[in-house]
């Protein structure tokens, strides 16, 4: 703390000359701190003290560096030498106090004014407004009216920018105009704009902004952003064209962020190539931030190749870049990639951050890759990110998402403080698990422990576990509470959940009913779900009508041809399932190819159905040979009623025999010690008859199988399955 002690008042006009000079010019600097110490030190050392030109500036230097304490003490100071009269320097005390938002102080000294200009009227309203106490300033505001001070433009900038209420930002527009401010003071108008695009008046605001004579930089910025904020990309770059045009200014980094925002709004390519041009031609490529914007912006529209390419570009790049290209190839559907890239930063002498880490094990959780999972929790236990809760959150879904609920588990209740989002995260894990008792009893937990506000992220966890686990009347009661109690709107993933509930459950005439009582603009949605459930329930009748519905509404969905063609097939109406495929080939639509994964020693090894691409295939097939022997032997029966085309019986049973999930079962039990647990990834739903192949094989072999496929996890022991066949 600086101390500034009172000597006698015995001056030498020369040193104070001096000291002064050395004052203005450290402040001129904005050296402020020096600024403090250079007469800190004059008066421990002199009998040297300030006058009427020094105190200005050391105020000045206080409310830069937001010092209130040696702004007191030098109050204090001021006071004794008896200059507290001088108007320069009241005016400088009191934009000192209102700068350190100490209003009390700063109204003191106003009051004691005994002469007050327009500046120290302007600093008062101004200090009132930084601290929203909009009600005070508003009384000065009329004080000074009626005591006849003219009113400036500065006067008016601090209050219309802290207008909360529309009616009183209409009443100082109007006040403004009246006085003819409005049209010849450039930061007034952009005050103006500013507050009409905060109310989302952006007509009003483009008035003002079409009225100025003058436009800096800020104002087109303003303008461009209020019509990026209320949606109108087009508009907001037929204004930065216009701007480009007119050529008075020249884009800054600010406008590049709020068109750079536009574009993401927009998604659209060749604006963000276009913007991305010419933040090139006007060298702001060199900027951090803008680097880390055009990046997302060409992830946002999709170009995953460029943003890389603005990535390899960055000579020195910063974590917030390493981390923007991670979560971009994660979100994108690139797990492996953005693996690699991690590996990559790992290498470099920057550390992740906690976004880092979550982007990663969000694509560990996709690529279900627990050793690498698991790796990267050793990291964030060694390098103290284990209490982030971001982390945290990211390290339950992962392992749920990986097959380790009892991990998941472990991490949860280490979890001292938990957010909606860690809550949220354990009870899709138990509903993606089959768990639906699980969830409920959390979610039980989480209402009567935690104050924590439920969102809809939370329900349609909820309906899903329900919808896993058959719980009818449990997802039907959530339901009506989420709307009843908390007043959530349902959305497409609430509907969804429900229309698959009851699907799954055989409820078609509710279904049916539910799906013509929800919003028009929801139904288009819904209806695949409840397609699959006639699939699984061969009713054929309502599935036709089902599958025209959505034919109708997305014929180039290719989903809904396969589950059409799948339901012919499964009640043997074998011309119709030919029908559709042939549908589907007319219009140049491809089925996805199924295929599963299971991670061996860090390796990941992925099969493709009846493929032979494995470098030891010969003995995986021999594998699987030996196991169906087995299987036949313990009373397993080929499922073959899904088989896609009309063959023999005996060539149904070969075509499933080469399913993808079963040659990653015959390379896990070929390359793992007996007893291991096997963890299966398949990108498509198990169809019937692996399913009952993966309960016979769990049986003979004694293995704990784990399998997630496209629409859950199953677990696989001794011969029954986690889902109980409801599936």
């Amino acid at each position: 703390m600086r101390q500034f002690p009172l000597n006698p008042i015995t001056s030498k006009k020369p040193s104070l000359y001096l000291l002064n000079l050395k004052i203005r010019d450290s402040a001129n600097n904005g050296d402020f701190a020096g600024t403090l110490k250079i007469y800190s030190s004059t008066l421990r050392n002199t009998n040297v003290h300030g006058n009427s030109f020094t105190f200005p500036l050391l105020f000045k230097a206080c409310a830069a560096l937001t010092c209130l304490r040696d702004g007191t003490k030098l109050h204090a100071h001021v006071h004794q030498l008896g200059f507290q009269q001088d108007m320069f320097v009241q005016a400088s005390l009191l934009d000192m106090y209102s700068k350190c938002s100490d209003l009390d102080s700063a109204r003191n000294v106003f009051d004691e004014m005994a002469t007050r200009n327009v500046v120290c009227w302007n600093t008062m309203i101004s200090a009132y407004c930084r601290c929203s106490r909009l009600m005070e300033a508003m009384d000065l505001l009329k004080e000074m009216w009626v005591l006849g001070f003219e009113m400036s433009a500065s006067t008016f900038i601090g209050v219309i920018a802290a207008c909360a209420d529309r009616r009183l930002g209409l009443s100082m527009h109007c006040c403004v105009f009246k006085f003819g401010l409005l049209q010849c003071e450039i930061p007034l108008a952009n005050s103006v704009v500013n507050m009409y695009v905060k109310f989302g008046l952006i007509d009003d605001a483009r008035s003002v902004f079409d009225t100025m004579d003058e436009r800096s930089i800020l104002s087109w910025t303003t303008m461009i952003g209020g019509y990026v904020s209320d949606g109108n990309v087009g508009e907001a770059f037929n204004l930065f064209n216009r701007m480009r045009r007119m050529g008075c200014v020249s884009p800054d980094m600010v406008l590049f962020v709020k068109t750079i925002s536009g574009c993401v709004e927009a998604g659209n390519l060749l604006l963000a190539s276009s913007v991305h041009s010419l933040v090139l031609k006007t060298g702001y490529d060199s900027e951090a931030p803008i680097n880390n914007l055009v990046l997302n912006m060409y992830a946002k529209c999709g170009d995953i190749v460029s943003a890389r390419r603005v990535f390899e570009m960055v000579d020195e790049k910063c974590i917030y870049l390493w981390t923007s290209m991670i979560a971009t190839y994660t979100q994108h559907g690139y797990p492996a990639e953005a693996l690699d890239l991690f590996k990559s930063l790992l290498r470099t002498d920057l550390k992740p951050n906690e976004a880092t880490i979550a982007s990663i094990l969000s694509a560990c959780a996709d690529l279900g890759s627990l050793s690498i999972g698991s790796g990267i929790e050793h990291y964030v236990k060694s390098n103290g990110l284990a209490s982030n809760r971001q982390v945290q959150t990211s390290l339950i879904h992962m392992y749920c998402k990986c097959g380790r609920i009892d991990k998941a588990e472990d991490v949860f209740a280490g979890v001292l403080h938990k957010d909606i989002a860690v809550w949220s995260s354990m009870i899709n894990g138990y509903a993606i698990h089959g768990m639906g008792d699980e969830a409920l009893k959390l979610f039980h937990q989480m209402r009567i422990t935690e104050s924590c506000n439920v969102d809809p992220v939370v329900f349609t966890s909820i309906l899903l576990a329900c919808s896993h686990s058959g719980l009818v009347e449990d997802g039907l009661k959530y339901f009506e509470s989420m709307k009843n109690d908390y007043r959530i709107e349902p959305g497409i993933e609430h509907y969804t959940c429900l229309v698959d509930l009851l699907g799954r459950a055989g409820h078609f005439d509710l279904a049916l009913k539910t799906i013509q009582e929800m919003p028009l603009r929801v139904q288009s949605k819904v209806w695949a779900p409840l397609l699959s459930a006639c699939r699984k329930h061969r009713n054929i009748e309502l599935g036709e009508y089902v599958a025209k519905k959505l034919l109708d509404l997305n014929p180039g969905n290719t989903s809904s041809y396969v589950l059409m063609a799948n339901m012919y097939t499964s009640g043997g109406k074998w011309k119709e399932a030919a029908a559709v495929r042939s549908m589907m080939r007319n219009r140049g639509l491809v089925k996805e190819p199924g295929w599963s994964q299971i991670e061996m020693n860090g390796a990941i090894h992925v099969f493709l159905a009846g493929d032979r691409s494995h470098h030891r295939s010969s003995d995986i097939y021999k594998k699987l040979s030996e196991l169906n022997t087995k299987l036949k032997e313990a009373g397993y029966i080929a499922e073959i009623d899904m088989v896609v085309h009309d063959l023999e019986t005996e060539e149904k049973e070969e075509s499933v025999k080469v399913h993808s999930e079963r040659l990653a079962v015959a390379w896990g039990l070929i390359d793992t010690e007996p007893g291991t647990t096997l963890t299966i990834i398949k990108n498509l739903q198990t169809c019937g008859d692996c399913h009952s192949f993966l309960k016979f094989t769990s049986k003979v072999t004694g293995r704990h199988l784990i399998v997630r496929d496209g629409q859950r996890f199953h677990h696989f022991r001794s011969g029954s399955c986690s889902c109980k066949d409801f599936w």
